[in-house]
């Protein structure tokens, strides 16, 4: 029979305290059952700018750029200040790869290992982590294995509050990251990690996309080319001098983690920036899209629907999930997106007469955040695209009688030194202890329970989404993921198979204020 245990951690720090939709829970003591009547759409509290916002659908869509490789394989990187307009009129400063938020995008081929020097010459330590690769353990941006910059402090600053890990690897202004890239197809995103520090320094600007291609998926005739638009969503709040508010109890990210009280449940802004650019316009030939999204919000959900002037739906044909391409195309009008997943979408533009305006809304949003960005129709246009019918027959095959283990996790609020926290297990996150150990090779299934929305995130593999509550997965969880999203009160079983690589890795809570505060744990493959 399969063993059951409770995935735990142990305290590191100090946690703090918890506002928002989560007090609900935590600090009155009302049931889950209870907390659940009030059905929040989502986990935070909205922080308001103070300069004026500009009207919707002016701006046109920046696309990334692709980023050059400096070798055959090899690619640098430079994290470093810079001024950009973001809000047109109005200067911000932001944190960046290379200078643009976002980052450049990274073009790879499955099974052709690039490494990516990062050079960090901001005024704090970095750590730089590929959501979603398939990464050894010495490149998968663990919290501790800082990049210093130069002539950085030592101490404290850089291992948070729980003192040494003697496992960390530190470096000194640059470190090399190798991405054997031995994966499926499929939008990646890297961004920062530092301990304690993540969520601030991605709200900064620190992040930027990456896409695996291969062959098979070339050979598919999806939609390409300027009809292939990777769309990094995420909000943000801007202060009256046009920086980017947020409310970290130590501005300068150096010595003391966290957020005030009022935003400890995460960090929500009001305004919709779609590649780093707010409610964009983009203009469309009345054909084919292929959108690849991801939510880089800290906090934020999003229920994406597209909306023609005249009030229709359009379909949104899901061709792919996290970790590549689904079995089969899976059509959705509404798509629900939690902070860090990514979802492979078909957009069909050739109903809409030319002129014709669709817009992307977020039906969770109230006001200004209900609208994510439009498509103005400019022209018609031949379409030789196509969605096949069958997408990929390489998923995994994982059943339930091949685990060897069986394992239970809470993700939820509690107290830790008489103080409230976000935990695992009941305890907040210590770099010290392996909180769960598996085999390499092991396939295993996992019992995911939340409070509150809980979007859990493991590092290194893909897994199965095998039910929630108790019943069917929902459609949008078809496919190969690495981000759950759980809702208030919600349950759901993953499974997995561990394989690659041995080492140290971790699972956490990606609303990245929740992350920062303690719900994160090991995991150890030996």
């Amino acid at each position: 029979m399969p063993e059951r245990d409770e995935g735990r951690g142990m305290s590191r720090r100090r946690i703090l305290g918890i506002g928002g939709a989560l007090g609900v829970v935590a600090a009155t003591g009302l049931s889950v059952s209870a907390a659940l009547a009030r059905r929040p759409s989502t986990t935070g509290a909205e922080l308001r700018s103070a300069v004026p916002l500009p009207p919707p659908f002016q701006v046109p869509l920046p696309v990334p750029a692709v980023l050059r490789p400096v070798g055959p394989g090899r690619y640098a990187i430079t994290q470093r200040e810079t001024i950009a307009e973001i809000l047109p009129g109005v200067p911000t400063r932001l944190w960046t790869y290379d200078g643009t938020f976002p980052g450049p995008t990274i073009e790879t081929r499955r099974g052709r290992p690039v490494t990516v020097t990062h050079r960090n010459e901001l005024p704090v330590p970095t750590v730089v982590h590929l959501h979603g690769g398939h990464t050894p353990a010495d490149s998968d941006g663990y919290p501790t294995d800082l990049v210093l910059p130069k002539g950085g402090p030592g101490g404290a600053m850089h291992m948070g509050h729980g003192g040494h890990d003697p496992r960390a690897v530190v470096t000194e202004l640059t470190r090399d990251y190798t991405y054997s890239l031995d994966q499926r197809p499929a939008l990646l995103w890297y961004h920062d990690h530092r301990m304690d520090f993540t969520a601030p320094a991605i709200w900064r600007g620190l992040a930027g996309m990456q896409i695996v291609r291969d062959d098979a998926e070339d050979d598919l005739g999806l939609p390409a080319g300027a009809r292939e638009l990777p769309l990094m969503i995420a909000d943000r709040a801007f202060a009256a001098d046009g920086s980017l508010a947020y409310p970290s109890l130590d501005a300068t990210l150096r010595d003391r983690p966290g957020v005030t009280e009022a935003y400890s449940a995460g960090v929500l802004g009001d305004v919709i920036l779609v590649n780093g650019a707010p409610w964009p316009v983009h203009e469309a030939d009345a054909a084919r899209y292929r959108l690849r999204i991801l939510n880089a919000s800290n906090a934020r959900h999003y229920e994406l629907e597209a909306v023609t002037d005249d009030g229709r739906r359009l379909d949104l044909v899901q061709i792919g999930a996290d970790q590549g391409l689904l079995a089969a195309p899976v059509t959705h009008r509404l798509l629900p997106l939690a902070p860090a997943e990514r979802f492979d979408v078909i957009i069909d533009f050739a109903g809409v007469p030319t002129g014709g305006r669709v817009r992307l809304r977020n039906r969770l949003g109230t006001g200004r955040t209900r609208d994510v960005m439009a498509f103005r129709i400019a022209r018609a246009t031949a379409d030789d695209s196509r969605v096949p019918p069958v997408l990929c027959t390489d998923l995994p095959a994982w059943q339930r009688p091949d685990a060897a283990t069986v394992r239970d996790f809470s993700f939820r609020a509690g107290r830790m030194d008489g103080e409230r926290g976000w935990l695992i297990g009941g305890l907040p996150f210590n770099p010290a202890r392996a909180d769960v150990t598996t085999r390499l090779g092991d396939v295993e299934v996992w019992r995911l329970v939340a409070d509150v929305h809980h979007p859990v995130h493991l590092h290194l593999t893909g897994f199965r989404v095998l039910s929630r509550g108790g019943g069917p997965p929902l459609p949008h969880d078809a496919g190969l993921k690495d981000t759950v999203s759980l809702r208030p009160g919600e349950s759901a079983e993953i499974i997995t198979r561990f394989d690659g690589y041995r080492g140290r890795f971790l699972f956490h809570c990606h609303n990245t204020e929740h992350e920062d505060m303690g719900m994160m744990a090991n995991l150890e493959i030996i």
